[in-house]
């Protein structure tokens, strides 16, 4: 009987490891509209209302926090553009950038540890 506990094996199939490259890329895409004047950051925003509610809850997360990120920036980058004619402009638009960037990194790690971004919701970082 005890030869029949040893040998007997309980194979458990691991579930299929999630592909997190594609959210990578709209993160680095939102980060080099910086430079491209928010091109990318279109490009982005259209690959992540494709791809939104193909994966697991956290990667939906992320999808839906990288459409945030785009309408969201996209108010901070406006009221910025409009307000450089008062000169308070020129640093709304660096604080804009900043807070593109911080969210991006707040969103690269989430992915390196396969969770859902932190509050979702805000509008701050």
């Amino acid at each position: 009987m005890s030869d029949n506990l040893q040998n007997d094996h309980v194979i458990i199939e691991s579930p299929k490891p999630v592909d997190t490259t594609l959210p990578m890329v709209i993160y680095a895409l939102y980060l080099a509209s910086i430079i491209t004047g928010g091109l990318t950051a279109l490009v982005g925003v259209v690959i992540a209302y494709v791809y939104q509610g193909k994966g697991p809850e956290w990667l939906d997360r992320h999808y839906r926090y990288q459409i945030r990120t785009f309408w969201i920036g996209l108010l901070y980058f406006c009221v910025s553009g409009v307000l450089m004619f008062v000169l308070i402009g020129f640093v709304l638009w660096l604080v804009a950038v900043v807070w593109l960037v911080i969210r991006c990194v707040k969103g690269f790690k989430g992915l390196q540890e396969k969770r859902s971004p932190d509050n979702l919701e805000t509008w701050l970082v």
